[in-house]
C-alpha cells in the first residue's frame, strides 16, 4: 500500500590508486576528479533511482577527512574502488584502506578561488584557460582540496580556497567565476626608493632666466600722454624658456603651450640706446625731380 522509500547509497570499499589498476595505464583518471567503481555499485544505484549526475562523498573515517567526486566507470573489481593519487593524498589513505562512499546532491558552482602551490604557475600565458581545460575531468570541487592540473607535461598543484554557494559544489554545466590567490611564497617586488642625494628639487631644474626677455618692458603712447595703467606694477617676469628634458612643474591640465625658441643675444653684440631703432628718424625723399 505504501511506496517503497529508496534507501541512500552508503557503503564501504577498499581503495587503491589508479596505478594499482590492472590493464593499461589510466592517465585520464589520474588527471581528473572521478573514481572507478565496481559494476555492483551501478546495479544498486539503478535500483535506488539515483538522480544524475552521480556525485559521491568520500570519507576516511579514521582521520575524519572527506572530499567529493564523480564516477568515471564501473569496471573495478568487486569490493574495490580506484582513486587518483592526489585524492588519496588528501584523504590520507594508504593502499587497501577502507573508504566510505555516500551518494549526495551538490549545488551548482558560481564562484571558486584557487591558490597555486608554486610560483611557476605565473609563467603560464593564460592560466584561466589552462584551469578550465583541466577542470573538464572534474565533476565537483571541495574547499580545502589540493587538486592537480597537468599542462605541458608538468603537474601544477592548486589549493581550492573557497567555493560558492557552498563548501562543496558541482561544476558540471555551470557558469563559474574564477579567481587566483598569490602563489605560495610569492612576494610583490619592492620599488626602489630614490636616495636623498639623487632627489632634484624643481627650483634647481628651472633657474631664473638671465639676459634678454621678450615683452618685459613697458609701453608708451604715441601722443605722449601717460598710460592709464602707468601706476600699476610692471609686468611679471616672463616664464622661463622651455628646456628639453626638464618637466614643466607649472603645467595646468587642459591647456596647450606653444613653445618657441628665443635666440639669446651675446653681451658683446648688445646695442646701446643710441643704436636702437627709433621711429621717424630716417631721411626723407622728394617725389619731384629738382631742376637743373
Amino acid at each position: 500500500m505504501f511506496p517503497e522509500v529508496p534507501r541512500p547509497f552508503n557503503t564501504q570499499y577498499k581503495c587503491f590508486s589508479v596505478s594499482m589498476m590492472p590493464g593499461n595505464d589510466r592517465q585520464d583518471v589520474e588527471r581528473g576528479g572521478k573514481i572507478i567503481m565496481p559494476p555492483s555499485a551501478l546495479d544498486t544505484l539503478t535500483r535506488l533511482h539515483i538522480v544524475y549526475p552521480m556525485l559521491f562523498k568520500l570519507t576516511n573515517k579514521k582521520t575524519d577527512r572527506m572530499t567529493h567526486s564523480g564516477v568515471l566507470e564501473f569496471v573495478a573489481d568487486e569490493g574495490k574502488v580506484y582513486l587518483p593519487y592526489w585524492m588519496m593524498h588528501n584523504l590520507l589513505l594508504q593502499e587497501g584502506d577502507l573508504l566510505n562512499i555516500e551518494c549526495v546532491s551538490l549545488p551548482v558552482a558560481t564562484y571558486a578561488c584557487f591558490q597555486p602551490q608554486s610560483e611557476d604557475f605565473l609563467d603560464i600565458t593564460n592560466p584561466k584557460a589552462v584551469l578550465e581545460n583541466g577542470l573538464r575531468s572534474f565533476a565537483c570541487l571541495t574547499a580545502g582540496d589540493m587538486i592537480a592540473i597537468k599542462y605541458n607535461s608538468k603537474i601544477y598543484e592548486m589549493c581550492v580556497l573557497k567555493t560558492e554557494p557552498g563548501s562543496a559544489v558541482t561544476i558540471i554545466e555551470c557558469d563559474m567565476n574564477v579567481e587566483f590567490a598569490p602563489p605560495v611564497g610569492y612576494k610583490e617586488p619592492e620599488k626602489p626608493q630614490p636616495k636623498e642625494e639623487d632627489k632634484v628639487h624643481p627650483a634647481d631644474l628651472m633657474p631664473e632666466p638671465t639676459g634678454f626677455i621678450a615683452f618685459k618692458g613697458s609701453g608708451n603712447r604715441l601722443d605722449g600722454k601717460k598710460r592709464k595703467d602707468s601706476s600699476q606694477k610692471e609686468f611679471q617676469t616672463a616664464k622661463p624658456t622651455y628646456v628639453r628634458g626638464i618637466p614643466d612643474y607649472e603645467y595646468n591640465i587642459g591647456t596647450l603651450s606653444f613653445l618657441r625658441n628665443i635666440m639669446q643675444i651675446n653681451d658683446k653684440e648688445e646695442k646701446t640706446e643710441e643704436e636702437v631703432f627709433q621711429a621717424f628718424t630716417g631721411e626723407g625723399f622728394s617725389l619731384r625731380k629738382p631742376r637743373k
